[in-house]
């Protein structure tokens, strides 16, 4: 059993022992922490309120009435809005004036896994202090729970996803009659969770002709690897010539990550979601961009294309924002298929994503295809290394950058190395025990070489 405390939250596999695992001793305590930092940087004598929201892994249930029961017994006010996105949660945060969120999801990761995302009253992540924070204070057990009279009450509010769908349709950049009028074919991909209950929704207001649905119903038994990543994805790419479907999305758990299916069945790539919406957003509004180390060279090369400038940040969302806001880019994200745009709210949304790049192949009236074919062709390989006992990652990562000393070396998130054609980086995964290594080239096989090359050396380097 595996638990993962960081700055973003707490995620780990359900069951085991009290010391093991995402259970709910761990999940009381760290919930009550979150409510004890809430209150330390409160008005005194405000009244609390947090959003809470899941994904539909099969443990939600059960992980929500500890969150939800942990919330009322630290005194505060819950707005539940049960099966919500995560970017639905964060919007709802906001528009409740609430004074944080907790949405509960584990992302990417397997159904035996789930986890707790902390939000500031922002509907943002919270920062590295503040995470820190959160984790003194779990850490210490430095709370105190409510007497019967102080206890907080529950608010249900199932109306987030309309919401949600109507802020993305009110975007100057969304348009929906352009849409209407292609007539698309639409094949998606849910996995078994929320994003079975919003997009098809979300497509339908926009004026989609047809579509086509895999793993819509959102029992949490995932029917595939829920990362949406090629080598998960085989059914939809089969799919695609078949329903001769325009083009075919799919998301993540959460729906905060969006993977474009090309009409004939191959990948868009997931990196390029954020290249072909930052290249549609910069042909109406110029302006800066921002991803992080680990994302393709194309979305520079798009921006400065544009007029633009772009800048790099440390991987996670919430130092992608810190960016983004410090260089006022009008888009942003993660290769991983990651789409912020701050017009709407500072969070990955894949429902933004797909709005807006629906309307920019309404508009570019062309096949997704041959839209691909117009952007700079990078290739990423995504390895890993396990992480086994007495590992020293910061040992290894040192050696790294002295070995490659004479290259352009950034050491703000782990260590990535730019060659003048390629680039890899090496990082501790925040997520899961292991070591990302991402390389990128102008051809996979370069990719995967460099990315070998690199591992090569951290397991010499552990030998």
């Amino acid at each position: 059993m595996t638990l993962i405390k960081s700055i973003s939250g707490i995620r780990g596999t359900i069951g085991g022992g009290p010391d093991e695992g995402l259970n709910p001793l761990s999940i009381v305590k760290f919930t009550a922490a979150y409510a004890t930092w809430i209150r330390n940087r409160s008005t005194k004598g405000k009244k609390h309120r947090v959003v809470v929201g899941r994904d539909a892994r099969m443990s939600g249930p059960m992980v929500k009435s500890i969150v939800v029961g942990t919330l009322m017994s630290m005194g505060f006010d819950v707005i539940d809005i049960d099966l919500a996105t995560t970017p639905t949660t964060e919007l709802a945060v906001t528009n409740e004036l609430a004074c944080g969120g907790i949405i509960l999801t584990a992302s990417h990761n397997p159904k035996q896994w789930n986890a707790l995302k902390l939000l500031n009253e922002r509907g943002e992540f919270l920062s590295d202090e503040d995470g820190r924070e959160v984790l003194r204070l779990a850490e210490g057990e430095a709370f105190r729970f409510a007497s019967v009279d102080s206890l907080g009450k529950v608010i249900v509010d199932n109306r987030y996803k309309e919401r949600h769908i109507g802020r993305v349709l009110a975007l100057d950049l969304v348009d929906v009659d352009a849409i209407r009028a292609a007539n698309f074919r639409v094949a998606i991909d849910c996995v078994n969770s929320v994003g079975g209950l919003v997009i098809p929704d979300l497509l339908y207001a926009l004026g989609v002709r047809e579509i086509f649905k895999l793993h819509c119903n959102p029992h949490g038994n995932f029917s595939h690897n829920p990362e949406p990543l090629p080598e998960h994805l085989t059914e939809i790419s089969a799919l695609m010539p078949h329903a001769r479907a325009d083009v075919g999305f799919v998301v993540d758990p959460d729906v905060d990550r969006l993977a474009i299916v090309c009409e004939n069945g191959e990948m868009f790539g997931e990196e390029y979601t954020l290249v072909a919406v930052s290249d549609y957003v910069l042909s109406h509004t110029p302006g800066n961009t921002v991803s992080n180390l680990s994302s393709t060279r194309a979305l520079r090369d798009v921006t400065e294309r544009h007029g633009g400038q772009y800048a790099a940040s440390a991987v996670g969302e919430v130092n992608v924002v810190e960016k983004m806001k410090e260089t006022g880019a009008v888009i942003g994200g993660e290769g991983n298929g990651g789409v912020i745009y701050p017009t709407l709210h500072y969070g990955r949304d894949a429902l933004v994503g797909i709005a807006l790049f629906l309307t920019f192949l309404a508009k570019k009236k062309m096949k997704v295809s041959e839209l691909r074919a117009t952007y700079p062709n990078y290739f990423i390989s995504k390895q890993r290394v396990e992480m086994t006992p007495g590992i020293d990652v910061d040992a290894i990562l040192d050696s790294v950058k002295r070995r490659f000393a004479n290259e352009h070396v950034t050491d703000i998130d782990g260590v990535k190395i730019d060659f003048a054609d390629r680039w890899v980086h090496l990082r501790r995964s925040n997520t899961e025990p292991i070591i990302r290594v991402y390389a990128e080239a102008h051809t996979k096989a370069e990719a995967d070489a460099l990315g070998r090359e690199l591992i090569d050396i951290i397991q010499s380097s552990h030998a």
